[in-house]
Parts: C-alpha cells; structure tokens; sequence
C-alpha cells in the first residue's frame, strides 16, 4: 500500500537524486558538457512516474552548497540509502523506479558529452553501491 511522503522524505529523495547527477556532473567536469548534461539529467527524472515522480518534481531545489565534492557526497550518497528506505517503508513498488530514475538520470549525464569517462563510471558504481545498501 501506497502512503503519501512528508515534504523532508520528499526532500531526501530529491536530494539523493539530484545529488548523484551533480556528483558525476562534477567528476569530469567542462563548461559545454554542463549544458547538455543539465538536458539529458532532466529527460531521464521526467520519465518518472508516481510517488517519485511527484517527489523530484515538487517543492524546493535540495541545498547542495558545500566546500567540495567530498563534502557533498557525504550528503548525497547517504541520503540515496535513506531514499531507497522511506519507499521500502512508504511505497515498496517504487523503489524500483527511484533505483532506475536515478541511475538512467547518472548514465545520460555521463554518456552526454563525448561518451562515459572512467572517473563518471567509477562514480556511477559508488552510486548504485548506495542504492544496493540496506537504509
């Protein structure tokens, strides 16, 4: 059974999400790519349905704003493991959806600019280690 999220488990999906994109947005980073990263990021989150869907498509922008990408992925990569346990909890039938949004959404960041580099794959992996983690 379906249960609605409060605003913060909202939040923590949104921020698991936009998070990993920024995460490997950032591991090979270039001015041109941005742009067309920011594309592919945005195609593969509005192919969402449900639940997920209305969490990374409603209320506030997550606060992503640290020193460093160390910094931000001590925030982004936990709040994915927390994001994978409120659906378990809340809406179990899409855990499977925010798993194949967030890394479909990672692979089309990285495949939009002159194809994967080593240090976007070895990102994405570290993601879906946090996807895989038990929350």
């Amino acid at each position: 059974m379906e249960q609605r999220l409060t605003a913060e488990e909202q939040l923590t999906l949104k921020t698991g999400a936009f998070g990993a994109v920024f995460l490997v947005a950032n591991a090979d980073p270039g001015v041109l790519a941005l742009v067309k990263e920011s594309f592919a990021a945005s195609g593969a989150m509005a192919d969402s349905a449900g639940v997920v869907k209305e969490a990374l498509t409603s209320g506030p922008l997550p606060n992503l704003r640290h020193d460093s990408a160390l910094e931000i992925e001590s925030v982004v990569l936990p709040a994915l493991g927390r994001a994978v346990g409120i659906l378990r909890e809340k809406s179990p039938a899409d855990v499977a959806t925010y798993r194949e949004v967030v890394l479909g959404a990672a692979e089309r960041v990285a495949l939009a600019d002159q194809g994967m580099a080593p240090a976007e794959a070895a990102m994405i992996e570290r993601i879906r280690g946090a996807l895989d983690q038990p929350a």
